[in-house]
């Protein structure tokens, strides 16, 4: 019997508070790229477009960008997260976001369940991988899957130039493998849900 293929929307989320061009960005972009080639609808949350104030546990006034973050995430069976590379860690802002997700503790399916998480970090230098191992840490407290594949952008002014154009075609072949990895991952977790529950 045909079964129509499912749906699969992915959420990105990144970027950095610059007033130049993003590379981090950049590496989101070329990864959610992969992921609509491989068939998904794809969504991007750039946090330097993204108002989200500082959070703060209990806060009673719930931001109209938070409930919007969160509700995308809810939906989605899969996201691609990417960070600049801060003092060996995700970048505030990033960090800032995630805990956003709090807001989602409460549901049937909490956090990031039976959600693929695809990780992409820009450096500057060449510790990139610092800031992916602090991400996926974070993907395993809100109890989503990382995709084993990672892509860490190190020495990003060697990938990118400075108007965010890709220079490193062989980087720009990995986020794109990044983003379809986590498209096919999802596909197959729902169609093993739907066989699950039939």
């Amino acid at each position: 019997m045909f079964m129509q293929r499912p749906e699969i929307r992915i959420v990105g989320l990144g970027g950095a508070l610059t007033s130049k061009v993003s590379s981090s960005r950049r590496a989101l972009e070329l990864a959610l790229q992969g992921a609509r080639e491989a068939g998904a609808s794809v969504q991007v949350f750039d946090l330097a477009e993204v108002d989200l104030p500082l959070f703060r546990e209990g806060k009673k006034e719930i931001p109209a960008s938070a409930i919007e973050l969160c509700e995308a995430v809810k939906q989605a069976h899969g996201m691609i997260w990417c960070s600049p590379l801060y003092h060996g860690a995700v970048s505030g802002a990033f960090k800032n976001a995630i805990d956003w997700l709090q807001l989602l503790h409460d549901e049937q399916e909490p956090y990031l369940s039976k959600k693929i998480v695809g990780l992409t970090a820009v450096a500057g230098g060449v510790q990139a991988l610092q800031a992916i191992n602090s991400m996926e840490h974070m993907v395993r407290a809100l109890r989503g899957w990382t995709c084993p594949f990672v892509v860490p952008v190190n020495r990003s002014y060697e990938v990118f130039d400075k108007s965010g154009n890709l220079i490193d075609e062989h980087i720009g072949k990995q986020l794109g493998f990044l983003g379809g990895e986590v498209c096919r991952n999802a596909l197959n977790w729902q169609k093993d849900a739907r066989l699950v529950s039939s």
